[in-house]
């Protein structure tokens, strides 16, 4: 049973990390609706210690996307310090970008690490992140700026 989960573990992490024609891709995973984090509020992850809906009354716009917050406090905090409480990646899987590639991002699979928040595809992909949490973290921190220019 295990191995069988562990084949199809794998057989999902394929399907994410298909390869795409090079392009220029967002600085922000935003949805359709241009919300960063599923409009989630960033902040929420550091202080509450789980994803909080943000509402649409506590919006700031950055690096192309629109963030949402929980409370006006929570967005006083992100405007001054965006890079504090941003995801890393802009938000894209972080496996995926250790891998070279990017990904979308579930809120719910989420990790702090040294005080940077991290995303992942999926709580599935996050298991397999953790398993190598600190290399991954160096392959995407180096990946991540030519992802981002392709």
């Amino acid at each position: 049973m295990a191995f069988a989960r562990t084949i199809l573990m794998l057989g999902l992490v394929a399907v994410v990390l298909v390869p795409s024609a090079a392009r220029a891709i967002d600085p922000v995973y935003a949805n359709a609706e241009g919300l960063a984090i599923r409009g989630i509020d960033p902040v929420a992850y550091f202080t509450d210690g789980h994803p909080v809906e943000g509402s649409s009354a506590y919006t700031f716009e950055w690096m192309g996307a629109t963030w949402r917050f929980a409370s006006a406090e929570h967005r006083a905090l992100f405007e001054a310090d965006p890079t504090k409480y941003a995801p890393q990646y802009g938000g894209y899987c972080a496996y995926a970008v250790s891998q070279g590639q990017t990904a979308s991002s579930d809120p719910e699979a989420w990790t702090i690490v040294e005080g940077k928040l991290y995303l992942n595809y999926s709580p599935g992909v996050k298991r397999v992140w953790l398993g190598r949490r600190d290399a991954y973290i160096k392959q995407a921190d180096a990946r991540w700026p030519k992802l981002r220019s392709e």
